[in-house]
């Protein structure tokens, strides 16, 4: 709850010195290259939360990596969090900054679950239907999990819409259980 609650400082103090200097756009690219790059890469996260590497070490990688990738103002925040000792929360400080700034320019992130790779023309689509139906600007982000059979699962928020064959399968058998579902 504590690394939360500095995740939150740290993200809404960069992002009002984003808007204020108008890097909001570079920033948050920047961050979602990182925050991806940590979530693909095991080794570098583990370094970068590791207590036994020191601080200088720690951003001399973090230079190597993504020193001609992402701006200096970017770079430069992310040494802040490691000079404070915030390393451990470097993740969630940037997956919350993501969360503030698409607050601010009035974007709701839903994440879709799917049973296989939907075509582009079906995430447009998909992005339209839930625009119209929050009445809010959607950044849909996708991933497959073919255990859900068919349809898909989204989450906004705490929200989860289950449109997935697997859960309609769930509350058929559940209907036929209950004997309330007849066949004709």
């Amino acid at each position: 709850m504590a690394s939360s609650k500095v995740a939150i400082r740290y993200s809404k103090s960069f992002l009002d010195t984003s808007i204020e200097k108008n890097i909001l756009d570079k920033v948050a690219k920047d961050f979602e290259f990182v925050a991806n790059t940590f979530d693909s890469s095991a080794d570098l996260l583990r370094a970068v939360k590791s207590p036994v590497i020191k601080s200088e070490t720690k951003m001399n990688i973090l230079t190597e990596v993504f020193g001609s990738k992402i701006s200096k103002d970017s770079l430069d925040f992310i040494s802040f969090v490691i000079a404070k000792g915030r390393d451990e929360i470097l993740v969630d400080i940037l997956r919350v900054f993501e969360s503030l700034k698409d607050k601010h320019i009035g974007v709701v992130k839903v994440d879709v679950t799917t049973a296989f790779d939907f075509s582009n023309d079906q995430k447009q689509q998909l992005q339209k239907k839930f625009e119209s139906f929050l009445k809010v600007k959607a950044r849909l982000t996708f991933k497959v999990d073919k255990d859900i059979i068919g349809g898909f699962v989204a989450k906004v928020g705490d929200t989860v819409y289950n449109a997935s064959i697997v859960h309609q399968l769930g509350l058929l058998k559940k209907e036929f259980l209950q004997g309330s579902a007849t066949l004709n």
